[in-house]
């Protein structure tokens, strides 16, 4: 008997049971409600106030008295406790996952701390998964930019040549009465021409790979300046520090979503397109003097803010009615990322 006790004994013990937030909370509440109990228990025993049976009606204040400080005690220590709680649920609110960086700091109330841990733990998951999967769409986007502007430069770009030397020498060719309409369709493919090779430059900006970032943001704003007739200031840093490719290519498309929403919706007389740099930092600012206003996170700034997530930068936009535009990137540790 005693053997089998002993094998018994030996054998696997039952696991403590895990201390979850909703144990952790349930014995929160129990201790507070417990102790203001216990302290005020402990008042009326030492206390000289008596309570007679029936009660008498002066001793009616005494305990009205009584019960109201302790409720109000036990309410105010709840309060204090379950604070947490409220600050938690308006993270939850406003949490966006293209803002990174939001979250509810420990504020040292015990039990709660595990739950706010195990929140902050889950946005950072959410983040991660969200950024890798903006890399592999915006990687395959890029990729797609290129072959359509491939497409355009090597096929749709060489047909209208083909096309544009033709009807030059059907011109030259041709009888006087007929030679000015086929000038007039020369042109008008040399014209179409112009728009093929200016959307496969916006498609794909090989002057970045080849000239890099300075002088693509330079062919950038002329090209803005050229079609929108609105001039632009550009101001870049000569001594900037070594970018990957990666950095390069979201300065040049943040930019050039910056100027396409310029001249689509601020109705700017003039803008400013600036590339510094800081002690630690590099900052792309474009600004305009258009009619400002509320910004509506459409496709376009949801697709800058991926953008900068990518490569850990902050981005904020800034519109006064009346005032304009103010678009800032800003890359910390901006020589590291070389």
């Amino acid at each position: 008997m005693s053997d089998h006790a002993d094998r018994q004994s030996d054998g696997p013990r039952a696991a403590p049971r895990a201390r979850t937030p909703a144990r952790a909370l349930f014995r929160r509440l129990f201790v507070i409600n417990g102790l203001v109990f216990t302290v005020g228990t402990l008042v009326l025993a030492l206390s000289p106030a008596t309570v007679s049976s029936p009660v008498l009606l002066a001793e009616v204040p005494v305990l009205t008295v009584g019960l109201a400080l302790i409720v109000a005690a036990n309410a105010l220590l709840l309060r204090a406790s379950l604070a947490p709680l409220d600050a938690l649920a308006a993270l939850m609110q406003r949490v966006d996952l293209l803002r990174s960086g939001d979250r509810l700091t420990d504020s040292g109330n015990g039990d709660l701390t595990h739950l706010i841990d195990t929140f902050n733990a889950m946005l950072d998951r959410l983040e991660a998964e969200r950024s890798t999967a903006s890399a592999y769409a915006l990687a395959a986007q890029e990729g797609e930019r290129q072959r359509i502007a491939r497409e355009l430069h090597d096929e749709i770009g060489q047909s209208l040549t083909v096309v544009l030397l033709g009807l030059k020498r059907a011109a030259d060719r041709a009888p006087d009465d007929l030679r000015e309409e086929l000038h007039a369709v020369q042109e008008t493919v040399r014209s179409s021409l112009d728009e093929v090779r200016q959307v496969a430059r916006r498609l794909r900006p090989g002057v970045l790979e080849d000239l890099g970032l300075q002088s693509a943001l330079s062919a950038l704003s002329s090209d803005f300046s050229a079609v929108s007739g609105v001039p632009v200031t550009r101001r870049v840093d000569p001594g900037l520090p070594a970018l990957s490719g990666d950095v390069e290519l979201v300065l040049y498309r943040i930019a050039q979503e910056s100027l396409t929403n310029v001249a689509r919706h601020a109705r700017a007389t003039r803008v400013e397109l600036s590339l510094t740099a800081g002690s630690g930092h590099l900052t792309l600012r474009i600004t305009d003097d258009g009619r400002g206003g509320a910004l509506q996170e459409g496709a376009g700034i949801r697709g800058m803010r991926e953008r900068a997530l990518l490569i850990g930068a902050r981005l904020t936009l800034a519109s006064a009615p009346g005032g304009g535009t103010d678009v800032r990137l800003v890359i910390p540790d901006a020589a590291e990322r070389s």
